[in-house]
């Protein structure tokens, strides 16, 4: 079975405006991505939304919520800005579903052509396909319960 990636926006698909100096949406990257590493795995992409995690509404989540449920695919990685990433895992996690689901982000855009990102994906593939059942995030090559990590602000990463 395919793992399903389930987009939502955060730094990881940020672009860049050079005139006015602030980052925007204009497309997730994630297919990009997949060719650029060589993927041969088999993934299912949704588009959720592209926000900014701190811009996220409760209904948001719910999008979040309701597709992790209803996608067949037991393997869900899901792309999400790390400032709040963390709030929407509780919420998943509160409803025991029975998949493993990742969450994964970066500190810069793709588009910087140095981003984590890349990295952090490549992890949360790789655990979304490992891990038993329950809800985690992959950050900086490593992987941990939703519930045992915490954003390290003077560092900028998890």
């Amino acid at each position: 079975m395919p793992v399903r990636i389930l987009v939502t926006g955060g730094t990881f698909d940020k672009e860049y405006d050079e005139i006015t100096g602030k980052l925007y949406f204009k497309d997730t990257h994630m297919t990009e991505i997949l060719e650029l590493g060589r993927s041969k795995l088999e993934v299912k992409i949704r588009t959720l939304m592209l926000i900014d995690s701190l811009d996220m509404t409760i209904e948001d989540r719910k999008i979040i919520l309701d597709n992790c449920i209803k996608v067949p695919e037991n393997q869900i990685v899901i792309t999400h800005g790390t400032d709040t990433m963390k709030k929407t895992a509780e919420i998943l996690a509160k409803e025991d579903i029975k998949k493993t689901i990742v969450f994964t982000g970066a500190m810069i855009p793709y588009a910087f052509g140095s981003s984590d990102g890349l990295f952090n994906f490549g992890t949360a593939l790789t655990a979304a396909q490992i891990l038993p059942h329950g809800i985690y995030i992959a950050m900086n090559g490593r992987f941990f319960q939703w519930d045992k990590v915490r954003k390290k602000w003077s560092y900028g990463h998890i």
